[in-house]
């Protein structure tokens, strides 16, 4: 009998003796986690040994298994944040172990990192921070994590568009906000062409989000360029740590009672796929589709483009008109200049001809003609009578007739120049691999496309734009390599001024509108109109042929200059443009290393350093490279150490960091933090910490028409100063050149009221800030906690623009260029900040207030703080409030300010907004169905001036597994 066990089988039935021996040795548990309260199941709940890292998590439906070859006894640890732990002895093999955790408050118990980028509890942070966990962001009173970004304490947003907010602390906000960092798992979130942080066009996937850790005030020393005013960081979750499918969609309204629309369809999916092999291979991939109608801007106020004031009238009252969100009005002429214009032209054709001259005359050739009192006499004859030029020659030389008035072309409102149809196509994914339990290796996407609208120095309709992000990364316990690249394409992006003063040109040439507009004013005050009566019907005359919004002549005049870019307009053939070509790239390294555990902990130690690349590629439509490609390099390095005195209860870290740009000499940040535990749990901190950013590309490198053609914005480096002859041919402050032109427009030209402006030779250099903060972070019981804190901010150098007018080389006149320059002096902002947390009864009950003002100003400085003083939040909510159900309310209030920039200036009004949800779990199949809505009450308002006015979004949605 023995010799039918053959080799095959003799090696299986060992295995199975083996196998047998194992399991026997082995012990093995299982069972289930679910809320004591609501029955529903735990997933991610942790199961561990205590003292070990052996162990599991549950998985979607609560349940988990593991076998250990542990000896028993032991205990197993059940843990999950915002859950009290419980812990089970094991004497051995375990079924069914089934588990309740009773949800408890966590109030100061997170951690965060970005603080000191290690880890720490938030309580013993030495800066100010603010957190939004993920099961905060699954409950949120908003329609997306990003939207809720505005219920923390101190935080400003500005609103330009559905898709498009800013986001900003401690004054100074703006529209795409170049002073406040933005990172998606440690990457810039910036649109490195058009120089803003891109939000969530291109970003985390709400049911991806794992947190939000946010830094008010400098963080440079840390993070290096930009982060003047703040840094944030978004993290996404871990395909490893949230496994199996999950999905959203919402459903709501928006534009209710909106005279421009009427009630619009607001729809968005969400979709998540994670997969973990091993504990060692994991892949995940969201998507998310938004589609809704975006708000309209319908400011039409009049404004002053020169003052950058507001200024009473509208299209009817005021020949001049200019209104915020109406484009092609911004071209502008005076009438005594047109008129004078047609005479000089006149004059040259008329000497030309009496001389018999093959060229048109010069200067000279017509002051000699006109010395000649017989030529002087056939000239003013021709002037006067020939019927072209008999009405301009009235309307000079007749007192009272043709007044000092600049008049502006019929322009478009933007609802007829802007896309409206709101879309967002958002796509990520990642493959990580573990080397082992503290080594991953990760290859992640971020791909986004969508047609929104942004607000910078004029209103950009972003269509099809695209950015897609793109890096690979190695992290430990103690290091993290990263690399990875920024490729932000402008699809069919456009400016909604050029677009509506190219359609006016291409109805009818300004060259061709103001003389119709000025010969016809003259005309009907000659017959005994009105000045009003008048301006109408020149205006009337002029407009004949305009081009109605609706028709095809509109339709197809708006197709081409889409179709066309920028670099493309030849206005002597006609041609015009309105479209970016924009294709910049960023590149990125960086990489970090913290020594702490080779010295024990007994001091901490970072070292880091980062390369970053910028490639200027817009085809000559945003920058100067048309001709030649252009190359931005930045290197920057820094160090950190910490240490703990007096038996752990005062913590003092030193920072600093050293950065250098192509266009720049290197800088120096220091930052130097102590936080000091007066009792436990409570902790008082002070920061002395310095920020700087570098002129943006932008800032440096732009080289474009804007204000409908009637402005050229160009960088501030001696490059491009030099490309306009700024130094060698001095321009002229904007408010001599207005001067002169009135004295000239009176009959009484006066050169010497031009003043020169005198750009710094070094042109535009980076700007910084030295920031003072004493905090206060404790908890008052188990159940309250208080968060505190005051700052003091000196700004340097910072980064503006002025206005200025150089006159022609060849006679013809002046040319407007706006340039980002330095403030002479110093500028200053304090505020303060208060924040409770409160747990009563397992409600939740918050508030936060924040308190911002601008100091000394320099006298040539243009206020641009724009934020409110005060704005305060009020949230109220429960988890459960009924079984299953749970509730979250928040009340926002801000109060009124001046809102300045380049776009648009005035007030903003004081408002407040409402939002809400009420949710209900579905635990038998791992749902949640929310309804709620944000501005619930409907009160329109605007954050900042000349962008749209919002109203409320009601929504309901169904997630699975959130």
């Amino acid at each position: 009998m023995m010799r039918r066990f053959t080799k095959p089988v003799f090696l299986l039935l060992m295995l199975c003796i083996t196998a047998l021996c194992v399991q026997a040795q082995s012990v093995v548990i299982s069972g289930a986690v679910i809320d004591k309260l609501s029955k529903a199941p735990v997933p991610g709940a942790g199961i561990t040994i205590k003292g070990k890292t052996v162990g599991t998590t549950t998985n979607q439906s609560g349940k988990y298994a593991f076998s250990t070859a542990e000896k028993a006894p032991f205990t197993i640890v059940i843990s999950f944040l915002g859950y009290t732990s419980i812990e089970k002895l094991i004497s051995g093999n375990t079924a069914n172990l089934n588990v309740e955790l009773e949800q408890e408050g966590i109030l100061g118990q997170e951690v965060v990192i970005s603080a000191s980028r290690t880890p720490e509890k938030i309580l013993e942070s030495p800066v100010s921070i603010e957190r939004m966990g993920h099961s905060a962001i699954k409950e949120q009173a908003a329609p997306s994590f990003y939207d809720a970004l505005n219920n923390m304490k101190g935080v400003e947003v500005s609103t330009q568009s559905l898709t498009f907010k800013s986001i900003n602390t401690r004054g100074f906000n703006s529209n795409g906000n170049t002073r406040f960092n933005q990172f998606v798992d440690g990457m810039d979130n910036q649109a490195p062409g058009l120089n803003f942080a891109v939000g969530n066009i291109v970003g985390i996937n709400d049911l991806d989000v794992d947190n939000v850790e946010l830094l008010p005030g400098a963080s440079s020393a840390l993070y290096g360029a930009g982060g003047i005013n703040g840094t944030m960081l978004m993290t996404s979750k871990s395909p490893f740590d949230y496994q199996g499918p999950s999905f959203q969609f919402k459903t709501g309204i928006n534009h209710v009672n909106d005279n421009n629309t009427g009630v619009q369809p607001y729809n968005q999916l969400d979709v998540r796929l994670a997969k973990a092999w091993n504990n060692k291979f994991a892949v995940k991939g969201t998507f998310s589709f938004l589609q809704a109608q975006d708000w309209q801007a319908d400011n039409f106020s009049n404004f002053d483009r020169a003052a950058r004031k507001g200024k009473d009238g509208n299209r009817n009252s005021d020949p001049n008109y200019d209104g915020i969100n109406v484009y092609g009005d911004e071209v502008s002429q005076n009438m005594r200049n047109v008129a004078q214009s047609v005479l000089n032209a006149g004059t040259s054709g008329f000497v030309q001809g009496a001389l018999g001259l093959i060229a048109p005359p010069t200067a000279a050739q017509i002051d000699a003609f006109k010395s000649n009192p017989a030529g002087l006499n056939a000239l003013n004859g021709f002037l006067r009578t020939n019927a072209t030029m008999r009405p301009f020659y009235a309307g000079l030389n007749t007192p009272g007739l043709l007044p000092d008035q600049n008049v502006s072309r019929t322009g478009y409102e933007e609802s007829s120049l802007v896309d409206y149809k709101t879309q967002s196509l958002k796509a990520s994914g990642s493959a990580n691999y573990r080397f082992s339990k503290t080594v991953e290796a990760i290859a992640q996407v971020y791909w986004g496309s969508g047609t929104s609208v942004y607000t910078g120095s004029d209103r950009y309709s972003l269509r099809n734009f695209s950015i897609g992000q793109y890096k690979l990364e190695l992290k430990g316990q103690d290091f993290f390599l990263r690399g990875y690249t920024t490729q932000e394409r402008s699809g069919d992006s456009y400016i909604a001024s050029i677009l509506g003063s190219y359609i006016n040109e291409t109805s009818k040439k300004s060259t061709d509108w103001f003389p119709q507009y000025v010969g016809n004013y003259i005309g009907a005050k000659s017959q005994g109109a009105t000045d009003a009566a008048a301006y109408a019907a020149a205006r009337a005359a002029a407009d004949q042929g305009r081009f109605v919004p609706g028709s095809k002549a509109f339709g197809l005049a708006k197709e081409q200059i889409l179709n066309t870019t920028i670099a493309g307009t030849d206005f002597k053939k006609g041609i015009y443009g309105a479209k970016f070509n924009d294709k910049t790239n960023l590149y990125h390294y960086e990489g970090m290393y913290n020594f702490s555990n080779l010295f024990n902990n007994v001091v901490e130690f970072q070292l880091g350093a980062s390369y970053r690349l910028y490639q200027l590629r817009s085809n000559g439509t945003i920058f100067n490279d048309l001709v030649d490609e252009i190359n931005i390099k930045e290197y920057g390095s820094f160090a950190q150490l910490g240490k703990k005195f007096f038996e752990d209860k005062l913590k003092l870290t030193v920072s600093g960091r050293y950065d250098k740009s192509t266009n720049f000499d290197g800088r120096f940040t220091p930052r130097v933090t102590g936080v000091y535990t007066v009792a436990k749990n409570n902790n008082i901190r002070v920061s002395y910490q310095t920020g700087y950013r570098n002129p943006t590309t932008q800032n440096q490198y732009i080289d474009l028409s804007v204000g409908g053609g009637s402005q050229r914005l160009i960088g501030g480096i001696p490059e491009i100063l030099n490309k306009y002859s700024l130094f060698a041919n001095q321009a002229y402050t904007d408010v001599s050149y207005r001067a002169f032109l009135a004295a000239a427009a009176a009959g009484n030209p006066d050169p010497t009221l031009l003043k020169s402006y005198s750009f710094d030779a070094k042109g535009v250099r980076p700007e910084s800030v030295q920031a003072f903060e004493v905090g206060y972070k404790g908890l008052l019981g188990p159940k309250f906690l208080i968060d505190a804190y005051a700052y003091y901010n000196i700004y340097k150098n910072f980064i503006t623009a002025v206005d200025v007018y150089q006159r022609n080389t060849d006679g013809s006149g002046f040319t407007k260029f706006g340039v980002p320059v330095n403030a002479a002096g110093k500028v200053t902002s304090y505020g303060a900040a208060l924040g409770i947390d409160y747990l009563l009864a397992n409600y939740n009950l918050s508030g936060n207030i924040s308190y911002n003002n601008i100091g000394d100003i320099p006298d040539n400085y243009i206020n641009d703080f724009n934020t409110p003083k005060i704005r305060y939040n009020l949230g109220i909510a429960k988890r459960e409030l009924i079984k299953n159900v749970g509730f979250n309310v928040n009340y926002r209030w801000q109060g009124k300010f001046y809102w300045n920039s380049s776009f648009a200036s005035g007030d903003v009004p004081a408002f407040a907004s409402l939002d809400a949800q009420v949710n209900l779990k579905i635990p038998s199949v791992n749902s949640m169905i929310k309804i709620g809505g944000s501005n619930v009450l409907n009160k329109y308002n605007f954050t900042s001036y000349g962008n749209p006015a919002v109203g409320a979004i009601y929504y309901v949605a169904y997630a699975f597994n959130p």
